[in-house]
């Protein structure tokens, strides 16, 4: 498969800006293109680093999504046990006051951390993830918390709607919203990653949501 000009060009941006991020070790990471989807692989020193690696690369303009190959390589004074990393996972979920401390377990293999358990809310679920995401030895996190339902409101769309124009655009009014019992759906078009990920982002605010399906289609600006 021929790689455009446009991919081309966009493979540049996210090499300057894995270099320009001075939280990562770019040197053994690796960048392909195709059709506006960016691959990243090779290794870097620690799974905190895979994931910012990830966000750079999706706030680049017109990336359309990212396939993580990173691999986590470990250095020899970062390697901890599975019962190290278990006791420091806990330890940090502890440490967030706004975390449920008795429905959330934690289980560690080879270094992998895998939540379980229910939160109320989807950003305690993102916060458990974060709050285990840069303890030293962890090579991987499987969050499987899952948002325990809550009582929706009668204007929940509207609430959506209203969070959307004020977090995304006033644009996003246009967008469509669908309500399926405690799932929501958004359709319609973005110009950005960034705005497709806030978009998603205001639509988990909801109460009572425990599953956001984000259909929403990128599409640049067309400058006149």
């Amino acid at each position: 498969m021929s790689i455009t000009k446009a991919d081309k060009e966009m493979r540049a941006e996210v090499l300057d800006a894995l270099d320009w991020e001075p939280s990562i070790k770019s040197g053994d990471i690796g960048v392909g293109v195709s059709s506006g989807v960016v691959t990243l692989n090779g290794h870097v020193p620690s799974y905190a680093q895979k994931r910012t690696a990830e966000r750079t690369a999706l706030r680049i303009a017109g990336v359309k999504g990212v396939a993580n190959d990173l691999v986590v390589k470990l250095p020899k004074d970062k390697e901890r046990s599975d019962t190290d990393i278990a006791k420091a996972a806990v330890r940090a979920i502890r440490w967030h006051t706004e975390l449920p401390q008795d429905t959330i377990s934690v289980k560690v293999r080879d270094g992998w951390v895998t939540l379980e358990g229910t939160v109320e809310w989807n950003y305690q679920r993102e916060r458990a993830g974060e709050a285990v995401r840069h303890l030293t030895g962890v090579k991987g996190i499987t969050n499987t918390l899952n948002v325990a339902p809550r009582v929706t409101s009668s204007d929940i769309r509207e609430r959506i709607r209203k969070a959307l124009e004020r977090e995304v655009n006033r644009e996003a009014k246009n967008l469509k919203i669908e309500i399926e019992g405690d799932m929501v759906k958004l359709s319609g078009v973005v110009h950005s990653w960034v705005e497709k990920r806030d978009a998603e982002r205001a639509a988990w605010s909801a109460p009572g949501i425990t599953d956001v399906v984000n259909d929403l289609e990128v599409q640049s600006r067309v400058v006149a």
